[in-house]
């Protein structure tokens, strides 16, 4: 008898258009997987309605009241004419379960991942993420995840640890250099002084904005989070030094036509993307048994990848000991 090796086995197509369908709507049958690791998320097709996107959430992840913050905070930024795609409500509620899966289905927005290739796009983005934080700051999660030395660094670590797949000589290297570098990842957090917190999108990289003709659409509320407003800048900024800093200036700027923004938070840039190093490598290791992981990252048990790895630690280890790259003025 064949048995299943993960809880998604079980989604299959025909559970996927009849959950789609409680919106009052008829499926064509046209069904397209999306780029999802997390979750799984397919374009569903309709007839004479258009294309819907149905969310099938991770089992076990998040709670239903967390995932309804998410819900709560995209809608109420698209209330707030932000461009963002959220959730659509049917029966009082957006998030539904149906096959043992729990699901939200969403508008299907079309555009692009951008290629940001003028100063005036990072203006642009800068005063969503203003009006986003701006509504972020008038209430907090409860049920979200903070983004802290703790959860990010101190948990991914010990996570890596307990890994059992991972051979120990490969991955040793790594924590130990991981758990040097978590007292200055404290002492930089503590430098910055009083920084606020705020609910944010959390994952905010060029990978999760989609760019129309009218401009861009704010998506994937999956890992909004509690943190400072940069976590929220510096995943859009690339290249050199000085191309960063004059970046950074006009995304700032955009960014204050509409909320404050604490220049002491750009010394926090090198230890978030620290701790998103952390995460990052912690996260492949929890959903190995997720068939979708080890074909998608084949390479994660490798000593080659985790030797780079440790490279780029060190190389963070570095910036952390130096004092903060950018600034803007207050």
């Amino acid at each position: 008898m064949e048995t299943t090796t993960h809880p998604y086995d079980l989604l299959t197509p025909e559970i996927i258009l009849e959950a789609v369908e409680q919106f009052g709507v008829r499926c064509t049958g046209g069904l397209l997987a999306l780029s999802s690791y997390e979750n799984r998320v397919y374009r569903v097709d309709t007839e004479g309605d258009g294309p819907r996107a149905a969310k099938f959430y991770r089992p076990g992840r998040w709670s239903d009241a967390a995932i309804l913050e998410e819900h709560d905070f995209a809608r109420a930024a698209a209330e707030h004419e932000i461009p963002v795609v959220a959730p659509l409500e049917r029966d009082g509620s957006t998030l539904h379960e149906h096959g043992g899966f729990r699901f939200a289905v969403f508008p299907w927005q079309p555009g692009r991942t951008p290629e940001i290739t003028s100063l005036e796009d990072f203006h642009v983005l800068g005063r969503y993420i203003g009006r986003l934080h701006l509504l972020g700051a008038r209430e907090p999660f409860r049920h979200r995840l903070r983004l802290t030395v703790a959860e990010f660094g101190d948990a991914s670590v010990a996570r890596l640890r307990e890994s059992r797949f991972l051979p120990p000589d490969i991955v040793a290297p790594f924590c130990a250099l991981a758990e040097q570098l978590l007292p200055l990842l404290r002492q930089s957090f503590d430098g910055a002084g009083a920084v606020a917190t705020i609910r944010l999108h959390g994952d905010f990289h060029l990978g999760n904005i989609l760019w129309s003709e009218y401009g861009p659409y704010l998506v994937d509320f999956d890992d909004c989070i509690t943190g400072p407003a940069v976590q929220d800048l510096w995943m859009v900024l690339s290249g050199k030094q000085e191309e960063v800093e004059t970046q950074l200036s006009y995304l700032v700027a955009g960014y204050r036509a509409f909320a404050p923004f604490n220049p002491a938070e750009l010394q926090l840039i090198e230890p978030l993307r620290t701790l998103r190093l952390l995460r990052y490598n912690a996260w492949i290791a929890a959903r190995w048994d997720d068939p979708a992981f080890p074909r998608s990252f084949p390479w994660f048990s490798s000593p080659h990848y985790w030797q780079e790895q440790v490279t780029a630690l060190r190389q963070q280890q570095l910036l952390l000991m130096e004092p903060p790259l950018y600034r803007i003025e207050a």
